[in-house]
C-alpha cells in the first residue's frame, strides 16, 4: 500500500491486565477499500476496529486517517461511525428519530436532521417506518435502521463489527447485496469484522486474517483463498487439505516432497524463493480441486500417470445447499476434504465407510511460503 493510505495502523498493540490482544499490527487501508478482518474469537480484529474508533486506547503504536494523527481524537471527534452486532439503537426512540440522532448530536437543525434522516430511510427500504417504533420491525429492518445511522451524517469511513451475525441465511444474504450496493455507489471506506467466510469473499477487496494478535495474511480473497501464506491460514479457510514432508529435490519449478502420502511434486509459484533440499515443506490442496472416485476404478491413473493417488474412508459428510464436503481419512493417517456439487452423488454416491480413491492435479497444489 502507499503512503497516502486513507486508514494506516502503525506497530499497534493493545495489552489488558493478564492478555495482550494486538501484538504490533501494520495494516495500510485506502480511501474507498472495502476491508474484511476475519479470524477466530479472541484474535484482535473487534479489538482493532475499536482502536480506530476511537473507543479503546491502544498501548502502543500510531494510528492515522486521512493523515491525521488520532492519538488526542476522541471517538465523538473522529466521524467513524459503527454498526454493531447488538445494533444499539434507542428503544425510546422512533425510527426516524434513531437515524437522526447523530445529525442532532452534529447541530444539525431538527428540519434538515428529520428529511436526511427520511432520505436514507428511503435509500434503504425503509420509506414509510419512519415514525414506528424500533421493536415494530424486523430484525433485517432494524439492521437497515443502523446501517442508515451511520451514514446519516456522510462519512468518509464506516465500521462494522458482526453486522449481520445475528440474521438467519436469507437475510444475511440480502443485507450483503445491499452493503454491496452501498459501497458501490458511495464509494467510502468499509472495514467490516466477521467470522463468516462467505460474508467477506462477497464484499471485500482486500481480506485480513488475524489469529492471536498478529495479521496472518492480507490480500485479494481469491488470493488468500488459493495462496495462503501461512498454515493458519489454510486451515482457517476451512477448504484445503494440508501436506508436510521432507523436500527430496528441487527443479527451476517445483519441489519434490516425500510426503506419508508419496512423494508428491508442488509447483514453486511465482517469486516463490525454493525450498532447501532436506527441509521440513507444507503444501496446500483445495477441496475442489480434488477429484473422488471408486476405489477400485481409478481410470485416469493411465492416462496421467503423474497424478498422486490417495485411498481412504469416508468418515465425514457435510451438506450445505447444493454443495457437499466430504471427508476422507486416508489410509496414511491424512485428513483430505474433497467439496463437489451435491448432483455428483447421482453419478458417485457415497455413504460413511465408502472407500474413495483420490487425485488431483499436481499443478494444482500450492507450497506454503512458511510452516510458523
Amino acid at each position: 500500500m502507499t503512503s497516502q493510505s486513507y486508514v494506516s495502523l502503525r506497530d499497534i498493540d493493545m495489552r489488558y491486565p493478564g492478555h495482550h490482544a494486538v501484538k504490533g499490527i501494520n495494516l495500510d487501508i485506502e480511501a474507498g477499500e472495502f476491508v474484511a478482518l476475519m479470524g477466530p474469537s479472541g484474535c484482535g480484529k473487534s479489538t482493532t476496529l475499536r482502536m480506530i474508533a476511537g473507543l479503546e486506547t491502544p498501548t502502543g503504536g500510531k494510528i492515522t486517517i486521512g493523515g491525521r494523527d488520532m492519538a488526542e481524537v476522541s471517538a465523538a471527534e473522529r466521524d467513524t461511525p459503527m454498526v454493531w452486532q447488538s445494533l444499539a439503537l434507542f428503544p425510546f426512540l422512533s425510527v426516524e428519530d434513531n437515524v437522526a440522532f447523530p445529525l442532532r448530536m452534529k447541530g444539525v437543525p431538527p428540519k434538515s436532521a428529520r428529511l436526511r434522516a427520511n432520505d436514507w430511510l428511503e435509500r434503504l427500504n425503509l420509506n414509510g417506518m419512519g415514525k414506528r417504533a424500533v421493536s415494530q420491525l424486523s430484525g433485517g429492518q432494524r439492521q437497515r435502521v443502523a446501517i442508515a445511522r451511520a451514514l446519516v451524517t456522510q462519512p468518509s469511513i464506516i465500521l462494522l463489527d458482526e453486522p449481520l451475525s445475528a440474521l438467519d441465511a436469507h437475510l444475511r444474504i440480502h443485507l450483503q447485496t445491499e452493503l454491496a450496493r452501498l459501497h458501490r455507489e458511495l464509494k467510502i471506506t468499509f472495514i467490516y469484522v466477521t467470522h463468516s467466510q462467505s460474508e467477506a469473499f462477497a464484499l471485500a477487496d482486500r481480506i485480513v486474517v488475524m489469529s492471536d494478535g498478529i495479521i496472518e495474511q492480507a490480500g485479494p480473497p481469491r488470493e488468500v483463498y488459493r495462496a495462503p501464506q501461512t498454515p493458519f491460514v489454510a486451515e482457517f479457510m476451512g477448504m484445503n487439505t494440508l501436506l508436510k514432508g521432507s523436500v527430496r529435490a528441487v527443479t527451476a519449478d517445483h519441489a519434490l516432497i516425500d510426503t506419508r502420502e508419496g512423494q508428491m511434486r508442488v509447483p514453486l509459484g511465482a517469486g516463490q524463493t525454493p525450498p532447501e533440499i532436506g527441509a521440513t515443506a507444507g503444501f496446500v490442496i483445495g477441496a475442489d480441486r480434488i477429484t473422488m472416485r471408486p476405489v477400485e476404478a481409478p481410470a485416469d491413473q493411465t492416462s496421467f500417470p503423474q497424478d498422486p493417488l490417495v485411498t481412504g474412508d469416508v468418515v465425514g459428510m457435510d451438506f450445505v445447499g447444493s454443495t457437499q464436503t466430504i471427508f476422507i481419512a486416508s489410509d496414511a493417517g491424512t485428513e483430505f476434504r474433497v467439496q463437489r456439487l451435491e448432483h455428483a452423488s447421482e453419478v458417485f454416491p457415497v455413504q460413511l465407510g465408502s472407500r474413495v480413491a483420490l487425485t488431483w492435479s499436481p499443478d494444482h497444489a500450492w507450497l506454503l511460503p512458511r510452516l510458523s
